[in-house]
């Protein structure tokens, strides 16, 4: 029985300190919100990965919000904006809405919207800002205490402002364009969603499009096949994620 209670205790401890181990070691992800309005951030993990913050939050302005992500986790994080949301949690976003929900709960963002993409490895991780689904607000990921390259990713540019007329998406309200579609959801095209025929990297070329996204966010997804300029790496880092990075 002495032996069995030692056995059980040793079990415990093995399990507590191991998981101490992956906890301690775990990356932190701050989102900062550096716009003059509130943001909804919305988190949803890569298939067979934990769901984080219920998938989404408020951050008012000037605020920031950090968490802690689970070893080898990957996913992609996004801006909500213009949104309203009843005491249970029931309403709508102007732009990245989630299924009319303040927690997305897995659920994507429907575009158009900025996306910030992480995929965590034990030697090195892949990390990116991606306009391949749009454009909402400004976005950028900064790492810390990395080594290797740790190079910024995202968009600070407000493309809004310069976004074509056939890509357009404006509000209700006052008609002022809330966000950027890409020429893909605007023109369903396939040599605008690089599918088809133009389905690899040798025939899907950048657009006129895509080239103004890249033109103004030269560190971040234009299209599909963007990949040389636009995904960043690092080993061991933390990670800043900030909506409207320009912003004073």
């Amino acid at each position: 029985m002495v032996y069995l209670r030692s056995l059980v205790v040793l079990t415990l401890y093995t399990l507590l300190t191991s998981y101490n181990s992956v906890f301690v070691s775990a990356t932190t992800i701050t989102f900062y919100n550096k716009c003059p309005h509130p943001v909804w951030p919305g988190i949803q993990p890569s298939a067979g990965k934990p769901l984080l913050a219920r998938g989404g939050f408020k951050l008012p302005p000037n605020k920031g919000y950090s968490l802690r992500l689970p070893a080898l986790w990957s996913g992609r994080f996004w801006g909500r904006h213009g949104c309203a949301f009843d005491a249970s949690g029931r309403g709508k976003c102007a732009t990245g809405d989630c299924g009319g929900a303040l927690y997305c709960n897995g659920i994507g963002g429907a575009p158009p919207a900025t996306l910030a993409e992480i995929t965590l490895g034990n030697d090195q991780d892949f990390y990116d800002v991606s306009l391949v689904d749009g454009y909402n607000l400004a976005m950028s990921i900064t790492p810390s205490k990395g080594s290797g390259k740790c190079s910024y990713a995202g968009c600070v540019s407000d493309l809004n402002m310069m976004c074509p007329v056939g890509l357009q998406v404006r509000s209700h309200d006052d008609h002022r364009v809330v966000a950027c579609k890409s020429a893909c959801s605007a023109f369903n095209s396939p040599r605008y969603c690089c599918t088809g025929r133009f389905g690899n990297p040798q025939s899907c070329k950048p657009t006129a499009y895509s080239k103004i996204f890249k033109t103004a966010c030269p560190k971040a997804y234009s299209y599909a096949y963007d990949d040389p300029t636009s995904i960043a790496t690092c080993t061991g880092g933390n990670y800043l994620v900030t909506f409207c990075p320009r912003h004073s």
